[in-house]
């Protein structure tokens, strides 16, 4: 079987997707992406409707898994519509979140094992002024602080 991954980006993106991203293996988008797949309204500062979001682009898509990034809150993970896990953020002071959402699941491995590992890469990405790389020393060190949240 073929593994297809779409990660989701732009402004104009949205109209006549249900073609497009029907049957993926992953999507990956931010909230704000999620919420206009799913075509749901919310209102800022309410609570995230991550199980209707899901259950949602399922519908929709019929996607395998779904990653979104949450920004502070860290990371969701679902599968077949229903959230598998919320991975906590990794990220330590905050300086610029330019690039974060893109670090994420900048692997392929099993998808909780490189969702956590994305997400420790994009809380050294984070701490640093505007878009910025992460070193394989950077991503070590804080692999090995975090050792039990990517267990």
């Amino acid at each position: 079987m073929r593994s297809i991954r779409a990660g989701v980006n732009g402004r104009d993106v949205y109209r006549n997707l249900v073609e497009v991203f029907h049957g993926f293996d992953l999507i990956t988008s931010n909230k704000r992406e999620s919420l206009q797949l799913a075509g749901i309204e919310w209102t800022p500062h309410t609570p995230f409707p991550a199980a209707e979001v899901c259950a949602r682009l399922d519908e929709i898509y019929a996607t395998r898994h779904l990653v979104i990034t949450l920004g502070e809150d860290g990371m969701l993970l679902s599968a077949n519509g229903k959230i598998q896990k919320i991975i906590p953020t990794a990220a330590r002071e905050v300086f610029d979140v330019s690039g974060a959402g893109d670090t994420s699941l900048a692997a392929s491995a099993n998808l909780e094992a490189a969702a956590h590992f994305a997400n420790a890469a994009a809380g050294v990405v984070v701490g640093k002024l505007g878009t910025a790389t992460v070193t394989p020393k950077e991503l070590l060190s804080t692999c090995r602080t975090h050792r039990s949240r990517l267990a």
